[in-house]
């Protein structure tokens, strides 16, 4: 009988979804949950690729044994040591204590500091190989996607890579786990999230890691997070390369605070002119409401930026303050950014926003506005202004 685990060949998957975790990272919000992918090669030696979070092990350890009875697993090769990959590793050396532990030079010293296992451990560098039996493994260094001993592992034999974090999605997976099999729409939205708030900050690696991989037969893309890639792998790949390019689409996301709806009130009339210019893809967060993992994903997609807080304790709205750290915090480059602000007896925020947008190094777009209390004739001329002004430049790369 088939088995269902099969992916290509006696390649299989032996991933775990969890369906239970609000946060990953206990950060960033899972509505739809996460899957923790982990593969078998069934070969001569037979190899494991990445484990999974400790409090699937069970099911972890059961899948992994209808594929290969009480037959021992050989290698165990790590291409990312995060926790939600490398969770089960004290336990699946428990299970099979002959286990070869295979990574980088980077890997060894985390597997002692997370686990405390010493012991055989089989360094690879760049460009080494393992052979499994008809399986012929090669290894690339692809560090800081998104940790410094992240690698990824090619299957010569089928093809595949074995991509760790790279190309990985939110999402826990319905049944099947080949894009072949499954519908996949929800994926494309929580794959760019996934990217801007996990991997955003490591363009330049991402790149690198992107021309690494150029040229390689690949028909099938195994990643840590998400779908097996089979049929998508062309607009996957784009994906990344788009992002890590801080490539985006005309639009403008307009973030704001508002405590009693005035500040909200000038982000409205901004919105309404980008609009009335003929600027179709305009995305509005009201900090209070929008989690901030969904705002750095919209801004990842979309050229423009307005941002408005009102001041608060004499300094820029709390939420406000938030994404403007994350947004620093992921090095994003090409975009153009507006701001206004208001106050009632004491104005900062315009001179906060005026720091961020230094520090950004974003174009700046309009002139910044300030408003005093609630919106007058002159303050909605402004406003309005703003938005024009992000409009036109917008327009100028249509081109």
């Amino acid at each position: 009988m088939e088995q269902k685990s099969r992916i290509k060949g006696n390649v299989h998957y032996v991933g775990v979804n969890d369906r239970n975790k609000h946060r990953f990272e206990a950060l960033w919000p899972l509505p739809h949950g996460v899957s923790y992918n982990s593969y078998l090669i069934d070969d001569e030696m037979v190899a494991l690729i990445d484990t999974v979070d400790i409090c699937y092990f069970e099911i972890f350890l059961d899948k992994i044994k209808r594929v290969i009875g009480e037959r021992p697993i050989n290698y165990l090769i790590i291409n990312h040591m995060e926790p939600d990959h490398s969770g089960s590793l004290r336990l699946i050396k428990q299970q099979y204590p002959d286990i070869v532990i295979v990574g980088n030079k980077h890997t060894q010293g985390m597997v002692e500091g997370f686990y405390g296992i010493v012991g055989e451990y089989y360094q690879v560098n760049e460009g080494d190989y393992l052979l499994l039996g008809k399986h012929k493994l090669k290894f690339y260094m692809t560090p800081m996607v998104h940790w410094p001993e992240t690698m990824m592992t090619f299957d010569e034999t089928e093809g595949m890579l074995f991509s760790g974090d790279g190309f990985g999605a939110f999402g826990a997976l319905h049944g099947g786990f080949l894009d072949t099999q499954i519908n996949t729409d929800l994926y494309w939205r929580e794959m760019e999230r996934y990217y801007s708030n996990i991997v955003g900050k490591y363009g330049g690696p991402v790149q690198k890691a992107l021309q690494k991989l150029k040229g390689l037969p690949i028909s099938v893309i195994c990643s840590t997070h998400g779908p097996v890639w089979m049929d998508n792998i062309a607009h996957v790949v784009d994906i990344y390369d788009r992002m890590s390019r801080y490539d985006a689409d005309e639009g403008v996301v307009v973030v704001y605070g508002s405590m009693y709806g005035n500040t909200e009130r000038m982000a409205e009339v901004v919105a309404e002119e980008l609009s009335a210019q003929g600027i179709r893809n305009v995305v509005m967060h009201n900090v209070a409401k929008s989690d901030g993992s969904y705002i750095i994903a919209d801004i990842f997609r979309y050229r423009g930026l307005i941002i408005g807080s009102p001041t608060y304790n004499n300094r820029l709205f709390p939420e406000v303050e938030y994404v403007l750290d994350m947004i620093l915090g992921r090095d994003m480059k090409r975009r153009y950014l507006g701001y206004f602000g208001s106050f009632t007896w004491a104005g900062t925020a315009v001179r906060h926003l005026a720091d961020f947008a230094e520090k950004s190094r974003f174009e700046i777009v309009g002139e910044p506005v300030e408003m005093k209390q609630a919106m007058k004739e002159l303050v909605y001329t402004q406003c309005e202004n703003l938005g024009r002004a992000m409009a036109e430049r917008l327009k100028k790369d249509r081109a």
